[in-house]
Formats: structure tokens, C-alpha cells, sequence
């Protein structure tokens, strides 16, 4: 990780024409009119704090909150924290029949897959039950049962970005989005047919209305995916050019719980494996035995795709995981009580923020740029700080899994960096080398902006004089 043991050499440096510089940039700079710009840069080895721009104004973070909820998580549930998931039993297995139920109970894991669940099903079969006399259950009680954090946009609802956070949830591959179904849009063999559509998982709980139409060649990809509100059919209309490459959608389903049910009750089938009985959400009764069971990875490669790809579903899942390690309850009110606790260990007053969830989707969270500098600064002689590190993605790295959010960008530079965007809000928030060796933290927020993308360009200048210096 970039370290620096003096700031001498760049704080000589940030000398009036150096400020200069960064003053006249945010004058001047047309993509910046009319909006609101914080800037705080701090030397990496004492905190002192190099230059500031609007540093003490508390501003709409985006996904730079990501940093709070990942640095509370790692000091509240370690980073060796792990999630489990348990396929457990209240009967008694006779022969080739379980008499009872059958109860999958989840706690949390955002990175349960497929083939998890083939997993446990094999291991029941193993076990020699061909047979099932009761219901299969599914318990999501370790959180709460309010799917959406209070300030998640209506029409997020059916993005993969705004999916429901259950304790009993499934991802559709290893970037780990879950809540979610993959599809896969290809084009008919013929001009005029529709589209194919392929869903990962292969299920049958979300149902596909197919208005595309396979278009010439020289036409372009123009598709829509809405799942309507409330229910799990997804409406895709469009056009798709002959002979172009598929296009890969991500859409959240309604009640997860009940997904990974009728997943799972596929996957007994598949086992041979006869449920007599429903599937169903309920609660498991304390004395019941254990079948098998799956753990998640580590909470420090967690942070990987949490971080590098911006995971919201991830961020909400870590705010009530904690809320129930520490207080009991797996919601977003105990959750985030949790985290403001945890906020004066990294030298952050809880009384200059506004935090509404874990992730930043809600334009109602605010934070000065000093503060998170603060959080950047402290967090560095902590433990698990390499872990933390780690998980923030790397300018120019095109790996996603190193370069993340930042693989396309300041490519030249060595930045290690949160990204942040939501509509007319952009952010920046990392560690950057400058050209002889030293390290500076920098946080950049733009909000009120027209274009988004415009304020990444003016994020990659300001990242770019400074390290400069």
C-alpha cells in the first residue's frame, strides 16, 4: 500500500501557486458551474490537511459512504468474518425418508450461489433420503423482513443496484450481485424474430414478456428490461442487431426468499429427492439438527467485488449483519447505529454526518470531504487496513477485480481509490502518489452537477495536478 514517512516534500509544494492551480481549476472549469465542489487533501503520514475546498460542507457522498460501511464492518465483525448458510431438520431420518420438515436458513450470505445449493442437496441425498415427508422452509429471520433501504428510489427497485436485502438470498454468478437473475439477450437467427433470452439461474420464477425483435446489422442495440412492480415478470422490449454480441442484463426479483426456495426445491428434484410437502417462508424451531450447511468467503475477499464493483446489495447486508452481532436486531436502524458508534474510532464526529444507509444510493446521506479524508487517514494503523486497501480499485487496472470502477481511468497514475456516482452527484476517495514517491489522501465530492460523467473527467484533472506535485 502507498505509504509516505514525511509530508516535507509535498508540503513544501502545495505552496500558493500550487493552491492556485487547484482554486482556479474549480472557477474555471465549466462543467463545474452551478454545482458544489468539496475537496480535502491530506498528508498520508500526519493528517495535516494540505488543501480544502469547501472541506467542512457536509455534501451527498454517492458511494464513497462504502468506505465508512466497509471500515465499521471489518472493526465490528473482523475481517475473518465469514457468513453461513444451514439446511437443518425438526424430524428424524427413517430409512430412506425424512420425517419433518426441512428448513434452509440463511444469515446474510450475499455470495451464496447455485451451486451452493447443489451442494447441500447432494449432501442430503448422500445421506441416503430419497424422501421427504414435510415442507421445506425457508427462514430468513436473522434480518428483519424490510426488503429496501427508506430512501431507495421507486423506480430502482427492479435494478440489480437497488435488489432486496434478505437473509436467505442468491447471487447469479461471481460478481455477486444478489437478489439478482442474469439474462442473457441474443439476437434470432433471422431479421424479424425475437431476441433470445436466457436467465441465470435457469428458473421459472421470473417470468420473461419477450417484445424484441432481431434487427439488421447495421442498426443499433436498443433495449429496455422492467420488472413490474410487486411481481417477478420482466417485460423486454426492443431491438437487437443480427449477428452483434449478447447483452447481459441484471434485473432484482422480488422476495429472494422464495427464489432460493424454488431453486432449492429444483435442486432436490435433480437429487432425486421427493418433497411431499410446500415450500414456504417460515422461522426454524430451536431444537432441529443440522444436514449440511455452506460458509461464505472471508469478510476481507468479501471486499473485493464489494468494493471494486460498488456493491450496493453488499453495503446494506454488512449494516444489518452488524446491527445483529452487536444489538440483536438485523435492521437498518441498529445497523447503522452500529456504524455511527464505530465512526469516532477512525476520528470522525458523528455529529457532522447524515448516514441513511450503508451503500450511498440515498441523496439524503451527507458528508464533509475532511471527514472522509479523517476516515482515510485513521484507518490506516488498523489491523485490517491491508485488507481494506486492497479492496479499493486501481486506476488503468483492467482486471475488474483490481481495477474495479477506476480500470478505465487516470491510467498513468498511481491512485487507489472509492468511486461514487448517483444522478447530479460524483465522487472520488483514496490515496494517491504523487511523482517523487509520496503519498497524499484525497477526497473529492462534486454534487448539483448536469452530467455525471463530465465530473469524473474534472475528478481524473484534480487527481492528476496533484499528483503532479
Amino acid at each position: 500500500m502507498l505509504l509516505i514517512a514525511s509530508s516535507t516534500s509535498f508540503a513544501q509544494k502545495t505552496s500558493p501557486s500550487f493552491q492556485n492551480e487547484l482554486d482556479q481549476l474549480l472557477q474555471n472549469d465549466p462543467l463545474l458551474k452551478g454545482s458544489l465542489t468539496g475537496i480535502s487533501v491530506r498528508c498520508a503520514s500526519t493528517g495535516e490537511i494540505l488543501y480544502e475546498h469547501n472541506g467542512d460542507i457536509r455534501m451527498r457522498p454517492a458511494s464513497n459512504l462504502k468506505l465508512f460501511t466497509a471500515a465499521a464492518a471489518l472493526s465490528v465483525l473482523g475481517q475473518n468474518y465469514q457468513f453461513k448458510t444451514e439446511l437443518r431438520t425438526d424430524g428424524e431420518i427413517e430409512g430412506q425418508i425424512l420425517k419433518g420438515n426441512l428448513y434452509l436458513k440463511g444469515y446474510g450470505d450475499p455470495t451464496l450461489l447455485k451451486e451452493d445449493l447443489t451442494n447441500m442437496a447432494k449432501r442430503l441425498s448422500h445421506s441416503g433420503v430419497t424422501k421427504i415427508e414435510g415442507s421445506l422452509i425457508g427462514d430468513d429471520s436473522w434480518y428483519d423482513d424490510v426488503r429496501l433501504s427508506p430512501d431507495l428510489v421507486w423506480s430502482d427497485e427492479s435494478a440489480y443496484y437497488g435488489s432486496q436485502i434478505s437473509a436467505l438470498t442468491i447471487s447469479p454468478d461471481k460478481d455477486f450481485d444478489s437478489g439478482t437473475v442474469l439474462m442473457d439477450i441474443s439476437p434470432g437467427s433471422n431479421i424479424g424474430e425475437p431476441a433470445q433470452i436466457q436467465l441465470s439461474p435457469a428458473t421459472n420464477y421470473v417470468q420473461v414478456i419477450n417484445q424484441t425483435l432481431t434487427g439488421s446489422p447495421e442498426g443499433n442495440t436498443d433495449l429496455s428490461v422492467e420488472r413490474k412492480h410487486g411481481t417477478n415478470t420482466v417485460i423486454v422490449k426492443g431491438f437487437l442487431p443480427i449477428e452483434t454480441k449478447t447483452e447481459k442484463e441484471y434485473i432484482s426479483v422480488w422476495e429472494p426468499t422464495v427464489f432460493v426456495l424454488d431453486l432449492f426445491k429444483g435442486e432436490l428434484e435433480k437429487q432425486g429427492i421427493k418433497l411431499l410437502g410446500t415450500g414456504k417462508p417460515g422461522v426454524t424451531p430451536q431444537n432441529t439438527d443440522i444436514l449440511a450447511s455452506h460458509t461464505s468467503m472471508a469478510l476481507s475477499e468479501l471486499l473485493i467485488p464489494f468494493m471494486k464493483l460498488s456493491n450496493n446489495g453488499h453495503a446494506e447486508t454488512l449494516v444489518k449483519e452488524m446491527g445483529k452481532r452487536r444489538l440483536g436486531e438485523g435492521s437498518w436502524e441498529k445497523g447503522l447505529q452500529v456504524l455511527k458508534e464505530e465512526l469516532p474510532t477512525f476520528g470522525v464526529n458523528p455529529t457532522d454526518v447524515v448516514i441513511r444507509d450503508g451503500s450511498g444510493i440515498s441523496h439524503v446521506n451527507l458528508i464533509p470531504a475532511n471527514e472522509i479524508s479523517q476516515l482515510l487517514f485513521h484507518v490506516q494503523k488498523e489491523v485490517w487496513f491491508p485488507a481494506f486497501a486492497t479492496s479499493l480499485p486501481v486506476a488503468g487496472k483492467q482486471n475488474k477485480m483490481v481495477g474495479g470502477t477506476l480500470r478505465n481511468r487516470m491510467k498513468p497514475l498511481n491512485v487507489k481509490a472509492k468511486t461514487g456516482t448517483l444522478s447530479t452527484v460524483t465522487s472520488l476517495a483514496g490515496y494517491v502518489e504523487t511523482k517523487d514517491g509520496k503519498t497524499v489522501i484525497v477526497s473529492i465530492l462534486l454534487n448539483n452537477l448536469i452530467y455525471e460523467a463530465k465530473g469524473k473527467e474534472v475528478e481524473d484533472r484534480i487527481v492528476e495536478l496533484i499528483a503532479n506535485q
